[in-house]
């Protein structure tokens, strides 16, 4: 009996110490998997994990927190708003899975799930959203490693720890228990390989930045005299006299024999960053001294680049004869100090150069060189072509024949032209520059020494800058009071070039039309319906991006007869446009609706820049006591893109006439005015999906 006690206490034992082992393997094995939280304004292209789960908080559905394309998103959009526009999560946020995908050539912008996102041509990386579940055989990081595109400090423990450009920072929401799977970012999937948890959170190192500076402040001499020789600025200067002026360099601008020093109290338009851009800032208010050397970040890998950087970059380079010898050296200095602090490399930005005087020509293209080193030694070997300015037919030369395959170009990486010019051009510039726009290029304009207030005079297209890039904020656009201060500008410069979040300045459907409404005037509307119909008209208007050189906004009103309200050119920004749209005043009458539309081609869209997209949006309430289908199929002819929007007792067959094909698309009915602002957001997606599925003018 006592044996059988004993037997029986053992296997009793044995039984329980096998089931605590189980159950502790099954503990170890399944672990629970910590998900960091993301802020609404985290974009995926900032992360640089290229697969994660990461948890979305609430009250991410606002538009400030952009998202571009459909499905698939560029990575500059706010992650967790794409959520919701893909429908994973709604308002209350959650878990989501995000993977980073190839970029793409086009993104198409769609309204869905309370969240409007926005068009654009291409850009360099994808992301896709999913449901925050773990996909089987992948570990996911408990803390996402995010880049930095500014200097900043991150905190570490007790320590603030500097950071550069390039270093990574590692954000951790929750206490982390240590992976047994760390994410290998350096691949472009995860992985599921099994390496030392010690390895799973890098430390962050600290670069001490060094800076020379020279001290002593240089003395002020009188200088000499600056003329402006305005034969070389003149398109109207015979050919004899050309070569006679190239030949004689002493005519051109007699060279300082001091560096620039700003007068006390002289105005300085030179915008430049030293934490970020901010309008307005002046170099000379930023404690440079007139003598700072450059002192370029080290590059970490001379073959890769700087990969926080990765763009396809062009420089126009002034050659014409006024820039002189020796400031033709300094310019080829700056573009080879720009060069070094770029860091060039095959995963970083390429950069080639054109040099423009009356011909462009290309000196090397984006493949030619893919290091700092060999592309400065190349920069100095560059001589001077001479002859004028001709900053327009260099950016139609880019435009056609730079950005190539087989110069170099990736297709994922954001093409940018910077061009620095002395002076001021001696052509037209805002044709050109606005093809190289909607072709997805980005300008910079470098402008050294303005023209004087007696010079201005000789400009042949005043404000030339501002008709060049794609927004006048100052970002695009740098001017340098003196070549001996170029040097400065270096560093701002590269920021802006790299901040690529900035880089979506080419064509798109929200700022590439001339937007024509016409509204209903008739007595049947009525005073109140008459206002209503104008809120629609702005909630429509206010989507697009509103400037000269992006969407323009005109209005025709009519009855039996037809008013211009405002034309094309009339307001350049959007607060102007809605403010004129408050303002008409109802007209009241008979109903001609025919009429208007011709009325419009003529007034309107006859006036229309080349290669915008020509927009009539037309609103009625009532049969037209004229025909429509006439005026509307020459309107059609015309390239005018009709949408028709009857409220009420419109009649269906003219709205039908009056829209575009495919009608459906492009007419659109409501039963009453209170039921227009339905459409507002329609209406804008299907401008925006023909957009991308129409050839481009």
């Amino acid at each position: 009996t006592f044996s059988l006690i004993v037997c029986l206490f053992v296997l009793g034992v044995f039984l329980t110490c096998t089931y605590s082992a189980k159950e502790a393997t099954k503990k170890t094995k399944k672990g629970k998997l910590y998900v960091p939280q993301i802020d609404c304004d985290v974009k995926a292209g900032k992360i640089i994990n290229p697969e994660f789960i990461a948890k979305c908080p609430p009250g991410c559905q606002d538009a400030k927190y952009r998202v571009y394309g459909t499905d698939i998103y560029a990575s500059f959009s706010s992650v967790c708003n794409a959520a919701i526009h893909s429908g994973i999560i709604d308002n209350t946020g959650g878990k989501i899975l995000v993977q980073k995908v190839a970029g793409h050539s086009g993104y198409r912008g769609s309204f869905s799930n309370g969240v409007r996102s926005l068009s654009l041509p291409r850009w360099r990386e994808s992301f896709l959203v999913s449901e925050g579940k773990p996909r089987k055989g992948v570990t996911y990081p408990s803390t996402l490693e995010y880049s930095s595109s500014k200097s900043t400090a991150v905190k570490s423990g007790n320590v603030n720890v500097p950071t550069g450009d390039t270093v990574r920072k590692d954000y951790q929401t929750t206490p982390v228990p240590t992976p047994a799977t760390p994410m290998a970012t350096t691949t472009p999937t995860p992985t599921t390989t099994t390496t030392d948890p010690s390895t799973t959170v890098p430390q962050p190192t600290t670069t001490p930045a060094t800076t020379r500076t020279t001290a002593a402040a240089a003395k002020t001499r009188p200088g000499l005299h600056r003329v402006r020789e305005m034969a070389f600025r003149s398109t109207s200067t015979s050919a004899s006299s050309k070569s006679i002026l190239r030949q004689n360099t002493g005519v051109q601008r007699q060279e300082p024999v001091v560096t620039f020093q700003r007068a006390a109290g002289s105005p300085a338009h030179l915008a430049v960053e030293t934490e970020s851009w901010k309008p307005g800032l002046s170099l000379f208010d930023t404690g440079f001294s007139s003598k700072e050397e450059l002192n370029p970040k080290p590059l970490e890998s001379i073959s890769q680049g700087n990969q926080n950087c990765k763009v396809d970059l062009s420089f126009l380079m002034d050659g014409s004869w006024s820039i002189g010898k020796r400031r033709f050296q300094l310019q080829k200095r700056f573009l080879g100090n720009v060069a070094q602090a770029l860091g060039i490399g095959s995963a970083g930005p390429l950069m080639g150069i054109v040099q423009y005087g009356d011909d462009p020509s290309t000196e090397f293209n984006l493949k030619t060189y893919t290091n700092s080193k060999d592309l400065r030694n190349a920069i100095e070997k560059i001589q001077q072509k001479g002859g004028l300015s001709n900053v327009g037919k260099a950016l139609s030369f880019v435009n056609k024949n730079f950005f190539l395959d087989a110069n170099g170009n990736r297709g994922g990486a954001p093409n940018v032209v910077v061009v620095v010019v002395d002076g001021w051009p001696t052509d037209r510039v805002e044709e050109a520059s606005r093809l190289a726009r909607e072709s997805g290029i980005n300008i910079f304009f470098v402008t050294v020494e303005a023209a004087a207030q007696n010079e201005k005079q000789n400009v042949i297209e005043p404000n030339f800058v501002d008709k060049a890039v794609c927004r006048t904020s100052g970002f695009y656009s740098i001017n340098v009071p003196s070549w001996f201060s170029l040097h400065k500008v270096v560093q701002p410069l590269v920021k802006r070039v790299c901040d690529t979040d900035q880089l979506a300045c080419s064509k798109t459907c929200l700022n590439s039309a001339d937007i024509g409404f016409v509204i209903d005037g008739s007595s049947s509307v009525g005073t109140g319906n008459f206002r209503t119909l104008l809120q629609f008209v702005a909630n429509i208007s206010k989507e697009f991006e509103i400037s000269d050189t992006d969407t323009r906004v005109g209005a025709v009103q009519y009855t039996y007869e037809q008013r211009l309200e405002f034309s094309f050119d009339k307001y350049s920004t959007k607060q102007d446009v809605l403010n004129a749209i408050k303002r008409i005043s109802y007209w009241s009458g008979g109903t001609s609706t025919g009429a208007a539309i011709s009325y419009a081609s003529e007034q309107l869209f006859s006036k229309s820049k080349p290669n915008k997209r020509k927009i009539m949006i037309l609103i009625t309430d009532g049969r037209s006591y004229d025909d429509v289908s006439v005026p509307a199929m020459a309107a059609h002819q015309n390239g005018v893109i009709a949408y028709s929007v009857g409220v009420a007792w419109a009649a269906p067959d003219e709205l039908e006439a009056i829209a575009s094909e495919p009608v459906k698309e492009h007419s659109f009915f409501v039963d009453e005015f209170d039921h227009l602002y339905r459409y507002v957001n329609q209406l804008i997606q299907n401008i925006c999906t023909e957009f991308n599925s129409q050839p481009r003018n």
